[in-house]
């Protein structure tokens, strides 16, 4: 980067990753803390690529209609992009259109990466839901990951780096996490947690004990620290998502049904129902492993089994006719191998549950080269004030 040059910028349209286009001298410019249909002052901050930069707004010319007070002002767009916390990037745009342009993302990447038809969309017609909570998205998040600095300082790291922003509110917490926000901390990173009635931070190597969550009347126990849904409502409307994406004319409750990536059985429940439905649990973790065969147990025909996906499916083989087969793969996605030895087990149908659009798409992608298409899809806007989302499919044999 020669310099922090200036430039303005007609926005175009948003772009996966919280960022909008914008085009300068025939070259595309992907620019923060903007949305479609403004004009800003935007920096230069990326100008290394022949075929697009990178920039920040750092003054708004003309808004949007859409453009909001920022939810929380250490993000805010006054302030200088250096020194803005990370991890609000949609928090100055307006709740429905922020899910809004949620949709065109997903449109735009089921289309251009899963290789889906304009038509084949427009049947799906995708919709990004609010959920259960403020209608400003604040306080819909029950942990949160803090970075301390060198001298101890701690906060969120600045959007795109590793430089920590000192904050004193956390308007995007639950209210019993911003009461534990501390001005100095020991260690690289603080996670603050409230789960099972309690609030509490620790560190990366602080042992706490297991904690239990409540979905319904069934209970949850899982590690302290270890992985739950972020959003207060998001448990209920996944499982509730989950049952709606299973077509019950396909699940057979004798068949092979299997949840990958399982974690602590949250899913396997909701495919369970009340417990006369044949599935097994595969997670990699021991211990988020070990907490579903616990929270499972009343469950006659529920099992977990430790496993990494696609070992599990390399060494079992067999064809399931007649199952469901649910996902909910990491951030990546789940991947060719484990698509291709879904598709080859033969299942009646396949419930996909994810959280990034670009891997959804990828892995519909493949399966569609295997012979499947997406039946149904729905998403939930569970991170608002974020450009992140989740979104169940469910995929049948195509024809």
């Amino acid at each position: 980067m020669a310099d922090a040059r200036e430039v303005e910028l007609a926005v175009l349209r948003i772009a996966h990753g919280g960022v909008a286009v914008a085009e300068l001298d025939g070259r595309v410019v992907f620019v923060a803390d903007t949305l479609p249909g403004e004009r800003v002052l935007a920096r230069i901050t990326d100008d290394r690529h022949d075929r697009f930069w990178r920039a920040d707004a750092v003054r708004v010319l003309e808004p949007s209609p859409d453009r909001v007070p920022h939810v929380w002002a250490a993000a805010a767009v006054d302030r200088a992009p250096e020194h803005r916390a990370g991890g609000a990037e949609f928090g100055h745009i307006a709740p429905a259109r922020q899910r809004s342009l949620k949709e065109e993302v997903l449109r735009d990447a089921l289309g251009r990466i899963g290789g889906l038809s304009p038509d084949a969309i427009a049947a799906l017609d995708p919709h990004v839901h609010a959920v259960p909570g403020r209608e400003d998205g604040t306080r819909s998040r029950t942990r949160v990951r803090l970075h301390v600095d060198r001298s101890g300082r701690v906060g969120p790291y600045a959007a795109r780096s590793k430089r920590v922003v000192p904050v004193e509110d956390l308007p995007l917490a639950v209210e019993a996490l911003e009461r534990l926000l501390p001005e100095r901390a020991r260690g690289r990173e603080l996670d603050l947690v409230a789960a099972g009635g309690d609030a509490f931070a620790a560190g990366p190597r602080d042992a706490r004990p297991p904690v239990v969550e409540h979905v319904g009347e069934r209970a949850f126990r899982l590690e302290a620290l270890g992985f739950w849904q972020v959003h207060p409502a998001a448990p209920e409307v996944l499982s509730r998502a989950v049952r709606a994406a299973a077509d019950p004319a396909l699940l057979d409750p004798d068949a092979d049904n299997l949840d990958l990536y399982g974690g602590v059985g949250l899913l396997a429940a909701a495919l369970a129902g009340d417990g006369d439905v044949r599935v097994t649990t595969v997670e990699s973790d021991a211990a988020a492993s070990a907490h579903a065969a616990e929270n499972l147990r009343d469950l006659p025909r529920a099992r977990a089994v430790r496993a990494r996906v696609d070992a599990f499916l390399a060494d079992d083989r067999r064809e399931r006719p007649g199952a469901t087969v649910l996902l909910d793969p990491p951030r990546s996605g789940a991947g060719a191998d484990v698509v291709t030895a879904i598709s080859a087990s033969r299942p009646a149908q396949i419930v996909y549950v994810a959280c990034d659009p670009v891997a959804l798409a990828r892995d519909l992608g493949t399966f569609a080269g295997l012979g499947w298409r997406p039946a149904t899809l729905e998403a939930f806007d569970l991170f608002p004030n974020t450009h992140h989302l989740e979104a169940v499919a469910r995929l049948v044999p195509a024809g």
